[in-house]
């Protein structure tokens, strides 16, 4: 026995350098995990280069005939394992069944459904896209720290930097490892060389504003029946109204079915739903998804415009493409109009709204935004955000949307 031990005590020393070395990789892992996706290309590349080395030197030394082939089959699963561990909890963190959904749904008894879903505009019926996490965008967000009113300072943007690809992503996107964000595609120079001024118009309309998530509400809902989204998207429309743009405001659901949730057919639903609309008003020229998003208990998504506390928005993306190649079954021609789209809409909020709107946020599939160039996928605040934050939102919105749309 005491030989064993001694054998062992012996190992330990020999191989200490490579085991301090992965247990300071695993560290630093789980205590910068916040900062996930950085944290995943970073550590990838470290482990690949010596975390791999020291697995194996542990492996061979500790429990021999494991070397060669058998220690290759083993892929040094603990590694592996951790960055699973933090992918997968970038999802699971704010996965799961919404609260605010639960107290929506438990007082109300019935919903308009939609029983017949048209086809698209070229006649065939649309794939589904799938639905991911409590977000109600398709896209895990970013878990952010805890956030208090502040009142904006200047902009924090140098417009001179903008063709600098680094600069650029590290100010103005986040970007999850399902989607592909190379610099041929993310190009602020032909983003905003793109013309998305549009023409007002007194007789058809020009904006649709409506919601894949109908049912996502804020945290005074159902003390306040009002404080849903899509009573947010109502005073959006009323505000773009006022600025001499006509709106069709689409409040059907498609995010129930027969009562019940149905969130992983939403898209489906909502493209069957917009796709009529388009086709009934053809002059319809810019179409926005009005969601809430869902955070942290602890996360609150609130600035200070015009002394009155304001929920943080954020512009979502899809980019058709993953990291492997473009996703064939959803083209999206209109692709980099929809990112210069936010990009415009983005900067200029930086600009005269510092704080106002978070990253850009950019997954891998398509979430409707083909169907015009000047689409959008916005988030307005959380489920920790009042009504009144969320209403309150809308008018920087509104603005920073009339303002790209006026051609500023």
């Amino acid at each position: 026995m005491r030989r064993r031990w001694y054998y062992w005590k012996r190992r330990f020393r020999a191989d200490r350098p490579a085991l301090l070395l992965f247990l300071i990789f695993l560290l630093a892992a789980f205590l910068l995990a916040e900062n996930r996706s950085e944290v995943r290309g970073f550590g990838k590349k470290l482990y690949e280069q010596y975390g791999v080395r020291a697995a194996q030197i542990f492996l061979e030394g500790w429990f021999p005939g494991q070397s060669g082939a058998g220690t290759e089959n083993m892929r040094y699963p603990v590694g592996n394992e951790l960055f699973r561990y933090l992918e997968e909890s970038e999802e699971t963190e704010i996965a799961g069944e919404d609260p605010a959904y639960r107290k929506l749904l438990s007082g109300r008894q019935t919903a308009k459904v939609r029983e017949d879903p048209k086809t698209d505009e070229n006649g065939s019926r649309m794939e589904r896209e799938p639905e991911t996490a409590e977000q109600g965008t398709g896209g895990e967000k970013p878990v952010e720290e805890e956030t208090v009113a502040v009142k904006p300072a200047g902009s924090v943007v140098i417009r001179e930097k903008l063709a600098d690809y680094d600069y650029l992503m590290k100010q103005f996107y986040n970007v999850h490892t399902t989607a592909a964000a190379g610099r041929e595609l993310i190009d602020a120079g032909q983003f905003l060389r793109m013309d998305l001024s549009l023409q007002k118009s007194e007789e058809e309309p020009q904006i649709l504003i409506y919601h894949t998530h109908s049912q996502e509400a804020y945290a005074d809902y159902p003390e306040n029946p009002d404080a849903t989204v899509v009573n947010v998207g109502a005073r959006l429309a009323e505000l773009l109204e006022e600025r001499g743009y006509r709106v069709i405001h689409d409040t059907s659901v498609y995010d129930l079915k027969d009562g019940k949730l149905d969130r992983s057919s939403a898209y489906t639903y909502a493209l069957d739903g917009i796709s009529g609309i388009l086709q009934k008003y053809p002059s319809v020229d810019v179409v926005l998804d009005l969601h809430r998003d869902g955070v942290s208990e602890g996360t609150r998504l609130v600035t200070e415009i015009g002394g009155k506390e304001t929920a943080k928005i954020m512009f979502f993306n899809g980019t058709s493409q993953t990291p492997e190649g473009p996703i064939e079954y959803l083209p999206n021609p209109n692709r980099t109009a929809n990112l210069a789209f936010s990009f415009q809409l983005q900067l200029l909020a930086s600009e005269r709204y510092p704080g106002f709107a978070r990253k850009i946020y950019l997954k891998g599939l398509r979430y409707n935004l083909h169907v015009r160039a000047r689409s959008a996928l916005i988030e307005v605040g959380a489920q920790t955000n009042t009504y009144a934050e969320a209403v309150n939102a809308m008018e920087p919105l509104a603005d920073i949307l009339c303002r790209v749309l006026e051609g500023e």
